[in-house]
C-alpha cells in the first residue's frame, strides 16, 4: 500500500525573532512565524497581495542554529511538514494549532538591511548557510556541507564520507 506525502516548502520573511525553549532533556525547540506573500490579479486587473504567516518549528540543532542566526525580517527557505494539534485548556475550550515541522533551514539573502550578518553564511562566501534536522523533531545531530575540489580530479584521496548526502 503506498503511503501519503506531507511535504511543505516555504519561501518567506521572519516576522519576528526566533523564540528558543529547551526540553527537559536539554533539546531545543525554536518557534518562528514565516510570511509568505503572493500577488494575483482580480477581475478588473488589479494586482491584490495576499499574506499568510506560518508558524514553524524547528528541533534540536536545527532549532539552535536558527535561534542563534536568524533574525526579524530575515529571508528564509523552510522544508518540513504540516502537523495539526488540539489542545483544551483548562476552561474547556478546543483549540487548534497548525505547524509547520521543519527537516530543512536554509538562510537566504543577507541579514536585516541586506549585509550579511556574523556567522549567517556559510563559508563559501555568497553561499547561503544550509542546515538539516532530523524528521519529526529528531535531532540527528548532523550537518553537511559539499565538500571543496580544487578540480574534477578528485583522485584517491576522496572518501564517500565527503559526499554531503545522508
Amino acid at each position: 500500500m503506498a503511503r501519503g506525502i506531507n511535504k511543505v516548502i516555504l519561501v518567506g520573511n521572519l516576522g519576528n525573532d526566533p523564540e528558543t525553549k529547551h526540553t527537559a532533556g536539554g533539546m531545543a525547540v525554536t518557534t518562528i512565524s514565516v510570511a509568505t506573500t503572493s500577488v494575483r490579479k482580480d477581475k478588473d486587473g488589479n494586482n491584490q497581495e495576499r499574506t499568510e504567516w506560518h508558524r514553524v518549528k524547528l528541533f534540536g540543532k536545527l532549532g539552535e542554529i536558527a535561534g542563534e542566526y536568524l533574525k526579524k525580517g530575515r529571508q528564509v527557505y523552510i522544508e518540513g511538514s504540516i502537523r495539526y494539534d488540539k489542545f483544551t485548556g483548562q476552561d474547556g475550550v478546543e483549540k487548534y494549532f497548525t505547524d509547520i515541522i521543519a527537516d530543512e533551514m536554509q538562510m537566504l539573502g543577507g541579514g536585516e538591511g541586506g549585509r550579511s550578518e556574523g556567522g549567517g553564511r556559510g563559508a563559501g562566501g555568497d553561499r547561503p548557510a544550509r542546515a538539516a534536522g532530523g524528521s519529526g523533531g529528531r535531532d540527528s545531530g548532523q550537518r553537511h556541507e559539499a565538500p571543496k575540489a580544487k578540480s574534477n580530479d578528485f583522485g584517491d584521496d576522496f572518501a564517500d564520507d565527503d559526499i554531503p548526502f545522508d
